[in-house]
C-alpha cells in the first residue's frame, strides 16, 4: 500500500496540514513539558518538521525512481539499475528534549521512504507525546503509523520485537542497549547520540560576539540540546574578559532574574534535575547555580576550572551548566581533547586559520563550526 510515490506525498501533505492547523496547541504542550516559549517552539520544533516535509515532497519523485548504475564487465552487455525500496516495519524511539521535532522529523523520513512505523515518544514529555498521538491518529491508519506511549519498560518490550529498521535518539548509555537489541536480529539502526562537545576560544576571538553566540547555543532549551557546547577551553589571556561578557550576555538574553523570563526553559524531569544538581557538588561556581525544585528551574551556571576527573567532566552535561577551563599552551588543549570520546559537535572561535585547520584536521567529530 505504501509503495506508490503519490500515496506517500499525499500522507506527508496531510501531516503538514494537521501540524499547521494545531500549531498553537503544539506550542502549549511544549510549554507545559519544558516551559518553551512560542518563538523557541516554532524555530526549534515545528518549522524544522515543516521544512523536512517540504523537502521530502519536492525530492521524493526523483529519489523514488530507479537510478541507472554503471555496468560491470561481468554483466556485459546490460543496463543496470538501483531500485529504491523501503526497509519495511520500522521503530522510532524519540527523546524528551525536542520532543516534537525529534519524533516527527525521523517519522517524515520513514513515511517518505515507504515504511510502516511504530513511534515510541518519551514519557518525560507527556503533553507533547499526547498531541503527537492525536495528530498521527488523524492522519494515518494504524496499520501505517502507530504511536505506543509508555515508560522504559514499554521501550524494552518493543526492542525485543523484530524490526526492519530502528531509529533512536537519546543518551549514549541507552544507545548501547538499543544497539544490543538490534544486533539480536541483525537489524540496521541509526543512533543519534550526544557527547561532550568542546568549544575552544583563543586570544584572537572577538569576545563580545563569541560570548553572545555561546550563550545562545548553550542555554537554548535550558541547555538540553545534544549539540550544545558542553565545556569551554579558553586561552588564559582572555578568560576573565570572556567570563564577564558571558554574564552580560546571559542577562541580556534572560534578564537579571532568569526564573521570571518567558524565554528561559525548565529541566524536563526530576531525575535529570537531581543529576545536574549533584554534578555541582564541590565545584567553583562563578555565576548562577540557583535552582527551584518545585518547578525544575535551573539557572544558567558558570563553573571555573573544574577538575577533569570530576563528575561534571565525565559525562555529557545536557543542562545549563557551562564549565570554563583555561589553557596556556596548545598542548594543554590536546591533553584534554585526546582522552575524550569523539564529540557530536566541535566549536572553535578564532581568527587564526592555521590554528582552526590544525584542530579540524586533528580531531574527529560529527559537525564542526
Amino acid at each position: 500500500v505504501t509503495l506508490p510515490t503519490a500515496f506517500r506525498i499525499n500522507k506527508l501533505k496531510a501531516l503538514k496540514k494537521e501540524i499547521v492547523k494545531r500549531e498553537k496547541d503544539i506550542y502549549e504542550t511544549l510549554n507545559k513539558d519544558l516551559r518553551k516559549s512560542g518563538f523557541e517552539s516554532m524555530t526549534s520544533e515545528t518549522v524544522l518538521v515543516e521544512k523536512e516535509i517540504n523537502k521530502m515532497i519536492k525530492m521524493l519523485p526523483l529519489w523514488n525512481r530507479p537510478h541507472r548504475a554503471k555496468s560491470s564487465l561481468i554483466n556485459f552487455p546490460s543496463k543496470d539499475y538501483i531500485l529504491p525500496e523501503p526497509y519495511g516495519n520500522t521503530l522510532i524511539i524519540s527523546p524528551w528534549n525536542y520532543p516534537f521535532q525529534l519524533t516527527l522529523t525521523p517519522l517524515v523520513g520513514a513515511v517518505a521512504a515507504g515504511n510502516t512505523v511504530v513511534v515510541k515518544p518519551s514519557e518525560f514529555a507527556p503533553h507533547t507525546s499526547g498531541i503527537i498521538k492525536s495528530i498521527i491518529e488523524v492522519v494515518f491508519d494504524q496499520e501505517h503509523v502507530a504511536v505506543v506511549e509508555g515508560d522504559e519498560s514499554t521501550a524494552s518490550i518493543l526492542l525485543q520485537k523484530k524490526w526492519d529498521y530502528i531509529m533512536f535518539t537519546g543518551s549514549t548509555s541507552v544507545g548501547k542497549i538499543v544497539a544490543k537489541a538490534a544486533a539480536e536480529h541483525l537489524t540496521p539502526s541509526t543512533l543519534e547520540l550526544g557527547g561532550k562537545s568542546p568549544c575552544i576560544v583563543d586570544e584572537t576571538a572577538p569576545v563580545s560576539i563569541t560570548a553572545k553566540r555561546i550563550v545562545w547555543g548553550k542555554f537554548l532549551n535550558c541547555g538540553q540540546t545534544c549539540i550544545a557546547p558542553d565545556y569551554l577551553l579558553v586561552d588564559d589571556k582572555i578568560k576573565d574578559r570572556l567570563t564577564q561578557e558571558l554574564i552580560i550576555q546571559i542577562k541580556k538574553a534572560f534578564g537579571e532574574n532568569q526564573q521570571d523570563s518567558a524565554d528561559y526553559g525548565r529541566i524536563a524531569h526530576q531525575k535529570h534535575f537531581n543529576k545536574l544538581k549533584d554534578s555541582l557538588n564541590n565545584q567553583n561556581i562563578i555565576y548562577g547555580g540557583q535552582t527551584d525544585k518545585k518547578e525544575f528551574f535551573f539557572g544558567p551556571t558558570l563553573v571555573d576550572n573544574p577538575l577533569l576527573d570530576s563528575e561534571l567532566m565525565q559525562e555529557e552535561i545536557f543542562g545549563p551548566i557551562l564549565p570554563i577551563i583555561s589553557y596556556k599552551t596548545e598542548d594543554e588543549i590536546h591533553k584534554i581533547l585526546s582522552v575524550r570520546e569523539r564529540p557530536l559537535a566541535f566549536y572553535v572561535f578564532s581568527k587564526r586559520k592555521k590554528f582552526i585547520d590544525q584542530l579540524f584536521q586533528g580531531y574527529s567529530f560529527g559537525g564542526g563550526v
